[in-house]
């Protein structure tokens, strides 16, 4: 290997990035991936619109009405309005949740007779509306053992659940959100860039450059996709810096560990970008082309919304064969468990992401060819 011609190469890389002003995105492009996002996606359901009818206007049905009131998770308004109403301000979408208190209920709670309680939940939003409905159950059940306990009642087999959150004890979006959205600026910045290095030389015609030269594929891959990974490599630090210090995400695990995994994990991705750019002829082409097979993958598949161990069929496959999932998953050990290397499945994961770097590699040197097709 020739390392003073890749040393030229290289040279002419850095200049070329400075020159049409990409190194900008470089670094300007993850940061507000990261920043935008971190703020914008919420996963908690807080301040839902919700009408409660009271038809009992008891000390029971009060009690339940307070604890409606005092919560984070409701803007409650008590109304005497009929439940046509209500479903009319429902399907305005002026109101997200009613609540119908039935008359006598409280009467027929201390008798031991059966009472119900209506409930309407706009679910136009299927996982929005889940967690309404579990709010809602939840704050019902409270209130029922509360009363139980007023008046006296202990019937036995009553279980009391005394639990703990682990690993994010505040329920904080961040906590979720940012760690995943590393994984997801990683694979999408340094894949874009690198679509663009081997493609822009077959528009202009520089390519025959390398057709004449005496430099191999090896290190003419070698040569483009360095400085890449070497401006890259910065955008490790400066995301850590902004998850713990502006998002204030906790750090339990190894950084090591995080800024190894990082590495490799960046290499993936300018794979992936490399290999874009050697089997298309355009631009355009190239970047909608990395655009595709990577945000796409990254949302769906990296876990940030959905964790992968609800998915089924086809979905669950698929997951597994991106290499997101595994990087986020070593990302949110090292952010809030800190297990580490005492994890088999974390070394696995390791693994599997090597092997999905040497088989990019190899396809990519094997499908660049050096002549005219």
């Amino acid at each position: 290997m020739r390392l003073g011609i890749i040393k030229a190469y290289m040279l002419k890389e850095f200049i070329e990035l400075i020159r049409t002003k990409l190194i900008v995105m470089v670094y300007l492009m993850p940061s507000m991936i990261l920043i935008l996002f971190g703020y914008g996606i919420k996963m908690d359901v807080t301040h839902v619109r919700t009408v409660i009818i009271d038809n009992d206007q008891s000390k029971l049905s009060q009690l339940l009405t307070a604890k409606f009131e005092h919560s984070k998770y409701f803007d409650t308004t008590v109304s005497y309005m009929s439940e046509k109403e209500a479903l009319h301000l429902i399907k305005k979408a002026k109101i997200d949740a009613i609540v119908i208190i039935p008359s006598s209920f409280q009467r027929h709670l201390l008798q031991g007779q059966k009472s119900e309680i209506g409930i309407f939940i706009d679910a136009a939003f299927p996982t929005r509306g889940s967690t309404i409905e579990s709010y809602i159950q939840g704050i019902i059940l409270d209130t029922a053992y509360e009363t139980a306990k007023k008046v006296g009642i202990e019937p036995e087999g009553v279980i009391s659940v005394n639990y703990r959150t682990l690993f994010n004890q505040a329920m904080r979006d961040e906590d979720a959100i940012v760690p995943g959205l590393i994984g997801l600026v990683l694979l999408v910045a340094p894949a874009i860039l690198a679509a663009l290095l081997i493609v822009k030389e077959k528009e202009k015609g520089t390519i025959f450059n390398f057709y004449a030269s005496p430099l191999s594929r090896g290190e003419f891959l070698i040569a483009k996709a360095m400085p890449v990974f070497l401006l890259h490599s910065i955008n490790v630090f400066i995301l850590f810096f902004i998850s713990v210090y502006l998002f204030k995400v906790p750090f339990r695990g190894s950084f090591a560990l995080y800024w190894f995994t990082s590495e490799i994990y960046i290499l993936i991705s300018l794979s992936i970008g490399m290999l874009v750019s050697i089997i298309t002829n355009r631009q355009i082409v190239a970047v909608v082309l990395t655009v595709i097979i990577t945000i796409i993958p990254g949302f769906l598949y990296s876990g940030i919304l959905m964790p992968i161990s609800s998915m089924e069929g086809e979905s669950f496959f698929v997951a597994h064969t991106f290499p997101v999932m595994y990087f986020n998953h070593i990302i949110y050990d090292t952010f809030l468990i800190g297990q580490g290397l005492a994890s088999k499945k974390l070394l696995l994961y390791i693994l599997i992401l090597i092997f999905y770097l040497s088989t990019l590699i190899t396809l990519g040197t094997t499908l660049l060819k050096k002549e005219l097709k």
